[in-house]
């Protein structure tokens, strides 16, 4: 399996650091309002990379963050009245809602910068003590010249870098490449103390903060958008492995840039949308496939015309697996002919080179060509002659190797079987002995998502489907 790694720009071979195991931490979102198409297109990205990689039967742990203090939520809040916690807690809600409309998981763990406080100071007192930060007035900056590899993601010489940098208006910086770690409480700012005064945390600190405590001091995959390679991932890199002396990720991914009718999204030019905005007019399962239909590393333009042609592909595929459901009711139980063994060869064939796709730095793009293939066979080749087995092998083949990309959710999500229900219910019983009352409530929403719903007894668990 080969994945394109940022850090060497080019294919390697994924070997994660733990056998069966991988660990992956992406860049949530900053939760001062709704999140737009470009954002969706990397919660989007990296469900998919999750998903395929349990396919593959990894043991993921898979975390996203939420950026719930910096400037744009204390504008927004003191612009709103609100304090800045209250409109995080919003749209915290508010991104679940439109992620679970497309399809994406919830992470293993969300952490919200603010709940890890104690984790940020500890890093930035330990990068102090080793020489890599130092304070100013109450301000603590990341020294990073003293950091010889810093500009290694970015592919960036420091003198390169340093061209475009300055010291902004209040900054009391040494050196216009340094960047905070942490800054004095200003009025009308949410603050918190410290060893250097009361304070908030600087953005790119809290990541390598909240990466460190859920999945240790290296991990196997850390990814985003293109716009964080610089500097957001290039200073996580040079804080984190300066603190630790280890590497921080293994491979970094980043998503290729989503334009708007081939201009680059932005407010100033009124092209900007958010999700929330596309799924009043498209069902949410075809927007999560537009954005699958192309190489995730790839610029992608997003139009009208574009989610129109997705629309008609997602209908193409759901009227082949209604068919598939109609000649399953009324197929007969018997010996396969020579031509369902030739057809099931054939639809075998898709199969592997679906794989063989998503093995190469997962290319959704072919993947998605094979399981056109894979409808083409059967309207060519299928009718009421061929037995229940074979139309049942291939409903099922559609609907596994879509389920790895998120698609099929209506089939999908009506095919769970009793036992994995009762095999959810367990985890979640588990995850409440345990007090894990977040993972408990996550298999809770889920089963909801899937029309089960639970019923807590004094019995024990009662469940039924709507």
């Amino acid at each position: 399996m080969l994945i394109y790694n940022t850090l060497t720009r080019k294919k390697e071979e994924f070997v994660p650091l733990k056998e069966g195991r991988v660990t992956i931490y992406t860049c949530g979102p900053t939760v001062y309002d709704y999140f737009h198409v470009g954002n969706a297109r990397v919660f989007i990205t990296f469900d998919m990379i999750r998903k395929y990689l349990q396919f593959k039967g990894y043991d993921v742990t898979f975390v996203q963050n939420f950026t719930d203090i910096d400037d744009k939520m204390i504008k927004r809040a003191n612009e709103e009245g609100v304090s800045v916690k209250e409109l995080g807690d919003r749209f915290i809600e508010e991104y679940f809602a439109d992620a679970a409309a497309l399809g994406i998981q919830r992470a293993d763990f969300h952490p919200r910068a603010t709940s890890h406080i104690d984790e940020i100071i500890k890093l930035i007192k330990t990068l102090e003590d080793k020489g890599y930060a130092y304070e100013v007035d109450g301000d603590v900056y990341y020294a990073t010249r003293k950091f010889k590899e810093y500009g290694k993601l970015s592919h960036q010489h420091l003198d390169e870098l340093e061209a475009g940098a300055r010291i902004a208006p209040g900054e009391k910086k040494k050196d216009p490449m340094d960047f905070a770690l942490w800054k004095a409480k200003k009025p009308n700012e949410p603050a918190w103390q410290s060893p250097w005064g009361e304070g908030r945390p600087g953005w790119h600190i809290e990541c390598s903060a909240m990466s460190m405590k859920y999945l240790g001091e290296t991990i196997d995959i850390h990814g985003g958008g293109p716009d964080l390679i610089f500097p957001h991932h290039e200073n996580e890199i040079a804080q984190s492995e300066a603190a630790t002396g280890k590497p921080f990720a293994r491979f970094f991914m980043h998503v290729g840039y989503l334009n708007i009718n081939n201009q680059k999204m932005s407010k100033s030019l009124g092209n900007f949308f958010t999700v929330r905005d596309i799924l009043k007019d498209y069902n949410p399962e075809v927007l999560r496939f537009f954005m699958l239909s192309s190489h995730y590393r790839s610029p992608i333009n997003f139009s009208r015309k574009m989610m129109d042609q997705a629309k008609s592909s997602m209908e193409r595929f759901y009227n082949a697996l209604y068919n598939m459901e109609y000649l399953e009711e009324i197929a007969d139980e018997k010996p396969l002919s020579q031509k369902e063994e030739n057809y099931k060869n054939e639809q075998q064939r898709n199969s592997k080179r679906f794989i063989q796709a998503m093995d190469d730095d997962f290319n959704t793009a072919d993947a998605i060509s094979a399981l056109f293939d894979i409808v083409r066979a059967f309207n060519t080749d299928v009718n009421e002659d061929f037995s229940k087995q074979t139309i049942c092998f291939t409903k099922d083949l559609l609907l596994s190797l879509g389920q790895v990309l998120g698609l099929f959710r209506e089939f999908a999500d009506k095919s769970m079987l009793d036992e994995e229900i009762e095999q959810k219910i367990k985890e979640r019983q588990e995850a409440r002995q345990a007090r894990n009352f977040e993972l408990a409530d996550k298999i809770r929403d889920e089963l909801m998502k899937k029309g089960i719903v639970l019923e807590d007894t004094s019995t024990g668990v009662r469940w039924k489907r709507k």
